[in-house]
């Protein structure tokens, strides 16, 4: 019986991890834009430091950034990154997934404000992730 609810769990992980590995084969960043977010990969480290610093911004969204943070720098991944592409396709879809979920809570303004990198970055960063609002570099 013990063994049973043990197997029924493995199952039930490696289920759900495939699932995942599958979803990210779909919607993973293909060609120039798979190349543009590796471009942008230093600004936007600073910019999540600086998101994640900003005390006006809501609890819950600094608490999400720092988990993504963390995520980020731990070796362990949802996909190990010494496979070809996807392995990094990952973490691409959890930084973009939890900017949006930023913007949503905080507003494209306070992510623009805090961008390090040039306007066509920025352009670059919300086409990569789907961001709502603000996208041509200009302050609304």
């Amino acid at each position: 019986m013990y063994w049973d609810v043990l197997l029924a769990i493995g199952a039930g992980l490696l289920a759900t991890w495939l699932t995942l590995v599958i979803a990210l084969l779909l919607v993973r960043p293909k060609g120039a834009l798979l190349t543009e977010a590796v471009r942008l990969l230093p600004d936007l480290i600073r910019l999540l430091r600086r998101l994640a610093a900003d005390k006006t911004l809501p609890r819950g969204v600094r608490i999400r950034l720092g988990a993504l943070m963390v995520y980020l720098a731990l070796p362990i991944d949802l996909i190990p990154d010494f496979l070809p592409v996807i392995g990094y396709a990952d973490d691409a879809i959890i930084v973009a997934f939890t900017l949006r979920s930023v913007v949503r809570r905080a507003g494209i303004d306070a992510v623009r404000a805090h961008w390090p990198g040039t306007d066509d970055g920025f352009t670059a960063l919300a086409r990569l992730t789907r961001l709502q609002g603000t996208t041509d570099g200009r302050h609304s």
